[in-house]
Formats: C-alpha cells, structure tokens, sequence
C-alpha cells in the first residue's frame, strides 16, 4: 500500500506536468471548440468513474448508451469503475499528468480540477450545454455545485441533491427536546439526549468526509462561501474570528458527546443502522437514501417517528434556512484532447435522455424538464425532499473537502477526529491547521 506522503508527492507532480505541458500524449486542442468537424465515426469511448457500479447513474447511462449503440453500429461506453474515492483520485491524477485521461472523466470541482481546466484539458461545458440548448433545463443549484471559484462551468451534473438532518421524534420527545434552531443548540440538544442514554448523533466517521461536513457549516451561515474561497487559497486562517467559531462549535460537539461511541471507525452502513434501529436520534443524509429512509423498506418500528430538519442558521446568519448543502454529485468532465464528432453527438443525444430515463428510477434529476417519480411505497417524507430540491436557495454550501488542496484536505480529515474527541485543544488545531494551508493552499491556486 502507498503511503499518504507517495500519493500527495504524484499528485504535485501530476499537477506540475498539466500545468508546463510536458506530458505524452496529443497536443492541446482549444477547450472552447465544441462542434468539432468531421464525420461522425462510431467506436468504443470510455468513461472514468467513481460511482456505484449499481447506482441510478450508470444504469442510466448503460441503458442510454445501449440506445444510442443501436443508431450507430460499432458505438460502446466503456466504464472504467473505481468506487473507491482516494484510489480513484490516485489512477485519475496519474492519468492526467500522462495525458492519458479517457474521452469522459468524473472529477470535482476541486483545485487540482481548476488547474486541468485551465491548462485547456477539459471541454467549457456551459458551451456545450447552451450550443445543445440543454443549460436552462438544469436547476441552478446542480451547476452551481460544479462551477470554479470564477464562476466558470468545465463539469456535467448528473445528480441533483439536497442534504438534510433525518431524526427521531420518538426520540425527541423522550429527551424533551425540540429540533435546534440554530447551530448553537446541538450541544444541548446532544446533552439532553445522552441523558436519556440515546445516542444523539450517528455518525460515518470511517469515511471522514462527513465528519468534515460539520467543520463546514458554522463558516457557511456566517459567512455564504467567502471564508471558504478565502481559506484554501491561505488568505484566510482558522484562527480569523469565523475559523475559530467553527473550531470551537466542532469540539464543542464533542465534549456534548454529539457522536456514537468509536464513530471514527463507524462506516456508512453501519452509522446509518444506529439511526434506522433507533438506537440514534439524528442522522445527517441526503436524498440519495430516500429509498433506505422514506420508504416502507424502512423498519417499521421507527418508520412512523422519522422525519427531517434543516442545517439551522445562527444568530445574524449570512444565509438563508433554505440554503445548505444541495450537491450535484461528482461531475463528468469532456476531455478537450479526444473530443471529436462520435463524442459530441453521444453527449448530445445521453443529456437530452438522461433525466427522463433517471428521473424514473426515484431520483431527482439534474434539470427541471421533467415530472419526479415518486415510489408507490413512498412516505411522506420523499415527496417533501422533492419538493425541497425545487426551492434550494441562491446559495448552496461547498464542501470542504471539494474546496481544500489535497494534501491540507488530509490533514484536516485527521486532525478532525482528534478534536472531537478532545486529544489536541482549540488551540492546538488552529495551530497545526493554519500552518498546513498557509504552506499548500497559495501553491494549489498559484496560477489563478
């Protein structure tokens, strides 16, 4: 297994090889080029994933390009699949800087993405969508999800997403509690749970980025997406008046005993079975899972008592109590460098089928073009997550681990725990961590 410093040295190397143009491959082509001529020939392209080999995505997409395939002898999408998210980060990294990424490629809109963009390695997709007459169908908050810092667009959203806190109101009303108006009310609300002996919190903490979700909020309702954008380019410290309110919120929730015991080993299933068994009150999830939380596949003897809150705002909050996180999932990005005819018209014809042939499998889809599907075994809740994704706010919070360069991203998802669980102080964090981005951040957007 490599090690954390091999992967973060190939990923600055990959990132210094797009940027100075050395790598192998075909020459630069003009990123802003979207009707390449020539005749249209089928063959095999490929699509570098990393999603659930099973999910609503590329089974849509395997039955659109089945389609597709029949129209034109010889056409196949080949799906590389990597669900793991760091090895994939890894093989995309090593591909990028061999200029040897396929026709299509699922990335974030992270900084290593900028610099591919930027070196021209990637298709302007609001071209595209708007020469497809495609980009009014989709819901600003899907795009939004996948744009720069400039505002500029080089991803597809395939999701459309809102995120929300799942809780008990059993539970609830056994602790005595109400569901928090502000952030500032977790800790008591956690407090008053634990006594009662219910875990307040499940928690993936195996996976790390939804422990890295929380660091996100209190700077989101104090700030909308400033702190952020300032943050990773290291002009802005956790030690600025916002970081240290998001610092001390997060160990604050440990000392409240916010989380399930062990949570830093806990993983995805395994977190959400404490909360639809009902041995925890809140559980922080998406709509996503609205198969798993919103329908009668869900145990019974919690099913009824199940409902959902919003990221609560703060005292003078910048954003909204319908401004959260509302992601669009990873993004498909257009190699610049093999985008030819076969691949434009593929394209053309998967995103107009798309929402239609997704939207029919439960899910919420990119764009606003077509009527949502809801299960016949629905509760209640799956409509209102529906209804909730088509008034998303102006502003939509960015996950960190989107936003940060790779190496202070890593850093921050393991010093996170260690706070929660009271080993470094408030002090000790802002320290270590303000050291890490002021070193990394600047270089990751050195070019900007």
């Amino acid at each position: 297994m490599k090690t954390l410093r091999t992967i973060t040295v190939a990923a600055v190397s990959a990132l210094a090889l797009i940027v100075s143009g050395c790598g192998a491959g075909a020459s630069v082509q003009d990123a802003n080029n979207i009707n390449p001529t020539g005749d249209i020939k089928a063959r095999e392209i490929s699509w570098l994933l990393s999603r659930p080999a099973d999910g609503g995505v590329i089974t849509a997409m395997n039955k659109i390009a089945k389609e597709y395939a029949k129209k034109h002898p010889g056409f196949s999408l080949n799906l590389i699949t990597t669900p793991d998210r760091p090895s994939y980060i890894q093989k995309l990294e090593t591909l990028a800087a061999a200029k040897k990424l396929p026709e299509l490629f699922d990335i974030d809109a992270t900084p290593f993405a900028q610099k591919l963009a930027a070196s021209g390695n990637m298709i302007n997709i609001e071209k595209l969508l708007k020469d497809m007459n495609l980009y009014d169908e989709y819901r600003t908050s899907a795009l939004d999800y996948q744009r720069f810092d400039d505002g500029s667009l080089y991803m597809v959203p395939f999701e459309s997403q809102v995120e929300v806190f799942f809780y008990n109101k059993a539970l609830f009303k056994q602790a005595g509690v109400e569901v928090p108006a502000t952030l500032d009310d977790f800790p008591k609300v956690c407090k008053a749970l634990r006594a009662k002996g219910i875990t307040p919190i499940a928690l993936d903490g195996q996976d790390m980025w939804p422990l890295e979700r929380y660091m996100a909020y209190y700077p989101f309702r104090a700030s909308g997406g400033d702190y952020i954008k300032q943050l990773k380019r290291g002009k802005a410290k956790l030690s600025d008046d916002v970081g240290r309110q998001a610092v001390e919120w997060m160990a604050s929730l440990g000392e409240a005993g916010c989380f399930q015991e062990g949570f830093s080993s806990t993983g995805y299933s395994d977190a959400q079975a404490l909360f639809t068994t009902g041995k925890a009150a809140i559980y922080n999830d998406g709509s996503w899972d609205a198969s798993a939380l919103a329908t009668d596949s869900l145990n019974a003897e919690v099913r009824d008592d199940v409902d959902y809150f919003h990221l609560p705002v703060i005292e003078n909050s910048a954003t909204a109590q319908n401004e959260y996180v509302a992601p669009s999932g990873i993004g498909m990005a257009v190699n610049s460098q093999s985008f030819d005819p076969l691949v434009r018209d593929f394209l053309e014809f998967a995103l107009k089928r798309y929402p239609e042939v997704y939207g029919s499998s439960g899910q919420i889809s990119p764009t606003t073009n077509v009527e949502p599907t809801i299960p016949d075994n629905a509760t209640p809740l799956y409509k209102r997550l529906f209804e909730d994704a088509d008034n998303v706010g102006q502003t939509t919070a960015m996950p960190w681990d989107t936003q940060l360069d790779s190496t202070s991203n890593t850093r921050l998802q393991q010093e996170l725990p260690l706070l929660v669980q009271g080993d470094v102080s408030v002090d000790e964090f802002i320290s270590t961590m303000d050291k890490v981005i002021a070193e990394n951040g600047p270089k990751a957007f050195a070019e900007d």
